[in-house]
């Protein structure tokens, strides 16, 4: 395949978590091409992870929920003909798609690009937009390594691993800020991560209250729990339920200052959710709680220390139906115990 690409296209518009596993896609590329301009078409409320950062040159935003009305609202309808124009005037000569649906396929096509590069699995009959599928095979059962797969393929030479987030010296200001404000010594925290979008993938609220207390009495570290604005009535519950003061910050922080605020924590646990993989790439103390999910795939990578599941390497599937992958098998004593660990190392 081509050595010489001189415009790229990366398209992985969501989720959180997804997006951030994507990363060593982009890094590799920069490393690999690095007088090629590189674009990545991402959601717009992902697009701040995106921001600034040294490897990429441009980002193209995909509000997803607004182009979908295209079909009978005429701004929709006209914001997604400018999207189509906009990629077909760029002329890119490689296009990567990981995200893998008929939606993000069938714009790899619409760009005109004559080499459109995705997975041979793709859901919705995406693949068939593709001029290049790639097999998933043994030796790249994490998604880490398929992407990496995929885009060496495209002629990608360099695919080392590497996670590369953009700080912003004005987010971290005002993490401080807000630590100082409820009283949390800006070194001396842990951060809980109780929520996800799917709520088979959440370890039970009673049970992140029993650790915030084992983890306070033990260690002395301030608990935040954190998530979005629509889990603040849930992570007020946590903290009713904690017999040791807990700082809901659900809701509070944009995403920028949430990655400064789980840069510089002490521990973070989460369940299978974007936060979580966010603290993963920073390399933070890291406690991540799967259930249903197959940790062989999305665990943070090379960091199998962080992971607490039943049968994390041998499931095969990306998702379990079987009753003892429920996350509500994973006891306090479990988590807790990895959680001394990842501390004292």
């Amino acid at each position: 395949m081509s050595k010489n690409l001189k415009n790229i296209l990366i398209i992985k518009p969501s989720s959180l978590g997804d997006v951030v596993l994507a990363l060593p896609v982009l890094s590799a590329l920069r490393r690999s091409f690095p007088d090629a301009k590189i674009s990545w078409l991402v959601r717009p409320e992902f697009a701040p992870l995106l921001k600034n950062h040294p490897h990429l040159t441009e980002i193209i935003l995909f509000d997803r929920r607004f182009l979908g009305k295209a079909w009978f609202n005429p701004r929709a309808f006209a914001s997604l003909m400018a999207l189509i124009r906009r990629l077909r005037c760029s002329k890119f000569d490689a296009v990567i798609d990981l995200q893998g649906l008929f939606r993000t396929a069938s714009l790899a096509w619409l760009s005109g690009c004559s080499k459109r590069f995705g997975m041979t699995n793709a859901r919705e009959l995406a693949h068939v937009f593709y001029t290049h599928k790639v097999a998933q095979d043994r030796d790249c059962v994490h998604l880490v390594d398929y992407y990496l797969k995929i885009i060496q393929t495209a002629g990608a030479s360099d695919i080392n691993v590497q996670f590369v987030l953009p700080t912003e010296p004005a987010a971290a200001d005002s993490v401080g800020r807000l630590l100082i404000n409820q009283n949390i010594k800006p070194d001396n925290y842990a951060v809980f991560v109780p929520g996800s979008a799917h709520l088979d993938k959440c370890w039970p609220v009673e049970r992140f209250a029993a650790l915030a207390d084992k983890i306070s009495s033990q260690f002395g570290l301030s608990i935040i729990a954190t998530g979005t604005a629509s889990e603040r009535k849930a992570v007020e519950k946590l903290r009713e339920k904690a017999n040791v003061p807990l700082t809901n910050f659900a809701g509070r922080t944009n995403l920028g200052e949430l990655i400064a605020l789980l840069k510089t924590a002490k521990l973070v646990v989460s369940n299978d959710t974007g936060p979580g993989h966010i603290a993963a790439a920073l390399g933070t103390p890291l406690v991540l709680i799967f259930g249903r999910t197959n940790p062989a795939r999305v665990a943070p990578y090379k960091r199998n220390d962080c992971v607490v599941a039943v049968e994390p390497d041998g499931r095969g599937k990306l998702n379990s139906a079987d009753l003892k992958h429920d996350i509500k098998t994973i006891t306090v004593d479990e988590v807790y115990q990895k959680v001394c660990e990842q501390i004292k190392a």
